[in-house]
C-alpha cells in the first residue's frame, strides 16, 4: 500500500517510527480513493485555496489573510528544522486552543515535514503523557497559557526533547520572537501516503487510540463532504465550537474553510452567548456546533443579530435530534445540516443537505464514500437495522493497536454504531453500540472516569454510565460504593466532582453522583451496566 517513493526512501534523516507502526495490509479497510498527484504536501495545497491578501483568520485579536498565515507556518517550520533539527516523520504535538498561531503551527509543522498531534488544552498531564509515550513525540509548540499540566506531562516521559512556546494570538511568545528574523521554509516535498498527523480518540478504555492519517487524508474530508454538503466560498467566514484537536473541529475550523478560500473565525471559550455574540462581530456566515448547543441558542436574546449574517449550519459529535432540527428551522429558517463521521475515518461520511434532508435521519452516504448495515453473520443489507459499516477515500489505521481488528470488518470500517437503513438509502441512528456517552458533541469513556474516582480515597467501588439529558444529550452519571465510615453528604458529591475535574479533563466529570451499597454484577464478578441503566430510567 502507498506510493513507490517516499520521504526517507534510499535516503537518511527520515523518521520511520509512524509509517512502521501501520496496520499490517490485511487489517486496513478497503480505499476508494480520489485522485491526488503522488507528490502531496497538504498545507501547501490548503494554502492555495485563497488569493495572498484575502481574509484567513479573524478573532478577537487581529485579523490575518493567506499571505500572513503562509508566511508564519513557512517561519515555524524553518525553526523546526534549522534550530530544533526536526526531521520528516518526526511527531510535534500541539497545544492551545483554536487561533491564528496554532493554525500557523499546525500548518508549519506538516510543510516541515512532520507529523501533528494536537491535544485538548482541556487535558490534564496523565492524559498529554499518554499521548507523548504512544506517538514518542519529540517536539512540542505550547500556548504559555497551558504550559503547566504539559511539564508535569514531560516530568513523567522521556521522549519531548524540544519545546517552544507562544503567547496565544498576542504575538509576543518565544515562538513569534523567535521566528521573526527567520525566512520561510518551503515545504518539503512530501508523498500523498506519507503520515500527517495522528488524532487520539478519547478513549473508551481509558487508553486512546492513535488514528493516522495521510496527507491525502486531509484533504480528501474538504473535496468530498464539505464539497457536497457544507459549501463555502472566498467571502464566507465560519466558526466551530470544537477544537482542532476534534478531527470534525479541524475540519470545519481550518481545512475547509482554507481549501475553498474563505475565512475562519476563532473563539477561545465556545458558549452559546459568546458564539452568537461572535457571529454578529465576524460576520460569521457557517456555523458548526453540536445539536446542544443549536437548542441553547433558541433562547438566546443575540439570535437575532446573529442571522442578519448566517446561512449555512452543520451540526456533529452527537445525534441530531428531530425536534431540535425542527425547532432550529421554524425559528431561523435553516435547515441544519446533520453528519456522523470518526476520528477514524477523518470527518463526516453520512450527510445530507438541502431539500434532501430528512429530519431525524443522518443522511445519506457522502460522495465518494460507501455505507451500510451489517446483519448478525457481518453481511451487507439493503435495508434493516445493524451495525453501520463505511468505506472511501479515509479510514481506520490505528497506531500500532491490536484494537485495528475490532473496527475494521472485511473491506469495511465499523463504527460502533447501530443504525437502520431504509430503502432509499437514508441512516437513522438507533444507539451506540458499546459504552461510549456523548455529552455536548464529547466522546467520554466511562471506565477514565471511573479510574479518576477511585483514585479518591472515599471511593471503594464505581461505575459511570450516560443518562439522557435534555441539555447535553447524555450527562455522566455515577455509583459510588463508598470506603468504609465515610458519610455520604452533599459536601462529599462536591468533592468528588471537583476530583474529578483535577485528574481528567473537566468535561468528563459525572454530574451526577448516586451512592448504593453494591454494585450489580455477574456470577462471574462482571459488572452488569445495563441494569444501571434500568434503574435510573426507573427514577
Amino acid at each position: 500500500m502507498g506510493p513507490s517513493l517516499r520521504w526517507g526512501d534510499g535516503m537518511t534523516g527520515y523518521d520511520s517510527f509512524v509509517r512502521d507502526r501501520l496496520p499490517p495490509p490485511d487489517q486496513q479497510p478497503e480505499f476508494l480513493l480520489l485522485d491526488y498527484p503522488e507528490r502531496l504536501n497538504a498545507a501547501a495545497e490548503l494554502l492555495k485555496g485563497g488569493k495572498p491578501g484575502d481574509l484567513a483568520v479573524t478573532n478577537a485579536h487581529g485579523r490575518w489573510t493567506y499571505a500572513q498565515l503562509d508566511d508564519l507556518s513557512g517561519r515555524i517550520a524553518r525553526l523546526l528544522v534549522e534550530t530544533q533539527g526536526l526531521i520528516p516523520g518526526n511527531r510535534v504535538l500541539l497545544r492551545g486552543p483554536n487561533g491564528y498561531t496554532l493554525f500557523a503551527a499546525w500548518l508549519g509543522v506538516l510543510k516541515a515535514g512532520g507529523v501533528c498531534v494536537t491535544t485538548m488544552p482541556l487535558l490534564r498531564n496523565g492524559e498529554i503523557a499518554t499521548v507523548i509515550d504512544a506517538a514518542q513525540v519529540s517536539h512540542a509548540i505550547v500556548d504559555s497559557r497551558f504550559i503547566g499540566d504539559f511539564r508535569g506531562a514531560m516530568s513523567q516521559t522521556r521522549f519531548v526533547k524540544h519545546l517552544v512556546k507562544y503567547d496565544g494570538d498576542y504575538g509576543k511568545g518565544e515562538l513569534e520572537t523567535r521566528c521573526a528574523g527567520l525566512k520561510p521554509l518551503p515545504p518539503v516535498d512530501s508523498a500523498r501516503d506519507d503520515p500527517a498527523l495522528i488524532a487520539f480518540t478519547s478513549g473508551t478504555t481509558g487508553i486512546p487510540k492513535g488514528c493516522i492519517q495521510f496527507h491525502r487524508d486531509i484533504l480528501a474530508p474538504c473535496d468530498t463532504f464539505a464539497k457536497a454538503h457544507f459549501r463555502m466560498a472566498p467571502g464566507d467566514i465560519v466558526m466551530t465550537s470544537a477544537p482542532i484537536a476534534f478531527t470534525f473541529g479541524l475540519g470545519a475550523t481550518l481545512m475547509f474553510p482554507l481549501r475553498f478560500g474563505a475565512a475562519t473565525a476563532t473563539i477561545e471559550q465556545p458558549s452559546p452567548p459568546t458564539m452568537l455574540e461572535s457571529i454578529a462581530r465576524h460576520g460569521v456566515t457557517h456555523l458548526a456546533t453540536a445539536p446542544t448547543a443549536y437548542k441553547a441558542m433558541l433562547s438566546q436574546p443575540g439570535l437575532d443579530d446573529a442571522l442578519k449574517t448566517l446561512k449555512c449550519c452543520l451540526s456533529a459529535g452527537e445525534h441530531l435530534p428531530k425536534a431540535v432540527w425542527e425547532f432550529w428551522k421554524e425559528r431561523t429558517g435553516m435547515s441544519i445540516v446533520d453528519g456522523i463521521g470518526s476520528t477514524e475515518m477523518m470527518h463526516i461520511f453520512i450527510s445530507e443537505s438541502g431539500d434532501a434532508i430528512r429530519p431525524g435521519s443522518t443522511g445519506r452516504a457522502v460522495p465518494g464514500y460507501e455505507a451500510t448495515v451489517l446483519d448478525a453473520d457481518g453481511q451487507p443489507m439493503d435495508e434493516g437495522e445493524g451495525r453501520l459499516a463505511v468505506r472511501g477515500p479515509t479510514g481506520c489505521r490505528y497506531l500500532d493497536d491490536p484494537r485495528q481488528k475490532h473496527y475494521v470488518e472485511g473491506s469495511w470500517n465499523l463504527t460502533g454504531d447501530t443504525y437502520r437503513k431504509d430503502g432509499d438509502g437514508y441512516f437513522w441512528y438507533v444507539a451506540r453500540s458499546d459504552d461510549m456517552i456523548v455529552s455536548s458533541g464529547y466522546n467520554i469513556g466511562a471506565p477514565e472516569v471511573e479510574n479518576a474516582l477511585l483514585a479518591h480515597p472515599a471511593v471503594a467501588e464505581c461505575a459511570v454510565i450516560g443518562v439522557p439529558c435534555p441539555e447535553r444529550g447524555q450527562k455522566v452519571k455515577a455509583f459510588v460504593v463508598l470506603a468504609a465510615n465515610v458519610t455520604p453528604d452533599e459536601a462529599l458529591i462536591s468533592e468528588l466532582k471537583n476530583f474529578v475535574k483535577a485528574t481528567i479533563a473537566p468535561y468528563k466529570y459525572p454530574r451526577e453522583i448516586e451512592f448504593v451499597d453494591a454494585l450489580p454484577k455477574t456470577a462471574t464478578g462482571k459488572l452488569r451496566r445495563v441494569e444501571l441503566r434500568t434503574r435510573s430510567q426507573e427514577s
